[in-house]
């Protein structure tokens, strides 16, 4: 079994849970949404007479959020799925970057290439941890086979190291760059539910203006008010998730750049002692 298989044999054995995250995550948001919504806001001490149908106390603004109507417990729901999901990527990314700094990782690695002290950097790569080290530890692995092989040109030799890195790369990838569709997904949901609920409260307001006679002014004012909760509310939501989406991207984008930079050093390296 080549390293990369077996860092991939490793994955496996711990993406079950990871896997069905979403599927767990998801709808205890919305569920806790739903009650955050009935029960907190919709508390009948926020409002004129313990009456949640009545407006809401002056300067009471979870009676105010409970007026913004059946959407703000969708909007709520996405913004949790958010912040759980902004907190499982920073840990895993966390243990994707290692133990230490990845940068000096990066040097050190090529300070035991320098000096031919294979077995060095793999015990660095071991303690490193990571998916960086991970990649670096296959393709040193396949670089000590290479270095025992006979019956091939250098060229091959170069050519089966930068394989072994870009295979335990692809394995790596996908880890990365998990859930992070949830992210940008929502970050465009989120806005068009906030309008949505924009909608329906300004419909309400029209609809107070329209009676005959003297406006309604507490419906215009809960359709107003539901209007610019969900608009907020839809806002909010999608700018943390645009922040955060781009915040871990750019985290990836770092890791698979120090990947790129310690496999070219390995394939140069072998290249030039075996020149």
């Amino acid at each position: 079994m080549t390293a990369a298989k077996n860092t991939q044999a490793k994955q496996q054995s711990g993406d079950g849970f990871a896997s069905i995250f979403p599927f767990i995550a998801i709808p205890l948001c919305f569920v806790a949404a739903v009650l955050l919504y009935l029960f907190v806001f919709g508390n009948p001490a926020n409002f004129i007479d313990n009456d949640p149908t009545k407006d809401p106390l002056p300067g009471n603004y979870s009676g105010m959020i409970y007026k913004g109507g059946p959407v703000v417990p969708m909007l709520w729901g996405l913004l949790f799925i958010v912040l759980v999901f902004v907190i499982e990527r920073f840990i895993t990314l966390g243990k994707a970057a290692g133990s230490g700094n990845a940068d000096s990782f990066v040097r050190s690695i090529k300070g035991f290439l320098d000096r031919s002290d294979i077995n060095g950097a793999i015990g660095a790569c071991d303690k490193q941890k990571g998916s960086v080290a991970n990649v670096v530890r296959a393709g040193l692995a396949k670089y000590g086979e290479m270095e025992k092989t006979s019956g091939m040109e250098t060229d091959q030799k170069v050519l089966a190291i930068q394989k072994e890195v870009e295979e335990a790369t692809t394995l790596e990838l996908p880890m990365l760059e998990k859930n992070l569709s949830v992210l940008s997904t929502i970050a465009s949901v989120a806005t068009l539910i906030g309008l949505l609920g924009t909608v329906l409260g300004m419909i309400r307001a029209f609809a107070a203006l329209a009676h005959a006679g003297a406006p309604d002014s507490s419906a215009l004012a809960t359709g107003i008010s539901e209007a610019l909760i969900n608009t907020a509310l839809g806002i909010g939501t999608s700018a943390i998730a645009i922040i955060f989406y781009n915040v871990f991207t750019g985290r990836i984008d770092g890791m698979t750049y120090r990947i790129d930079e310690a496999g070219y050093s390995l394939t140069q390296t072998f290249a030039s002692r075996n020149a």
